[in-house]
């Protein structure tokens, strides 16, 4: 049995929130079984750098950090439901890939 593995990845949790949704929505109304949306670990990246750039003076920092949100959505195959799904609007920044696997 083949099934779709949608994979979301974004800084913004709430265009996250909305593209899920929206698949969600797809599948109430086609009928199709669902696994998710799954939250997987959020990654943070950190960046620390010195305030003064000449090295002088006190010795300050900035911290900059941005975390990257996850979610993990299965979907069965059915050819009028991945076409819906594909046809969703994707915001600017999000990431999304779609793959088929086994299972």
């Amino acid at each position: 049995m083949q099934r779709a593995r949608i994979k979301l990845a974004s800084t913004d949790i709430e265009k996250i929130n909305q593209i899920c949704t929206s698949i969600q929505g797809i599948v109430e109304k086609t009928g199709v079984d669902m696994n998710g949306p799954i939250p997987l670990p959020t990654k943070t990246l950190k960046v620390t750098t010195r305030k003064c750039p000449c090295g002088d003076g006190k010795a300050t920092w900035d911290r900059f950090e941005m975390r990257i949100h996850k979610r993990l959505i299965d979907l069965g195959v059915d050819e009028r439901a991945l076409r819906l799904v594909m046809r969703v609007p994707i915001p600017e920044g999000l990431n999304i890939e779609i793959e088929m696997i086994e299972k």
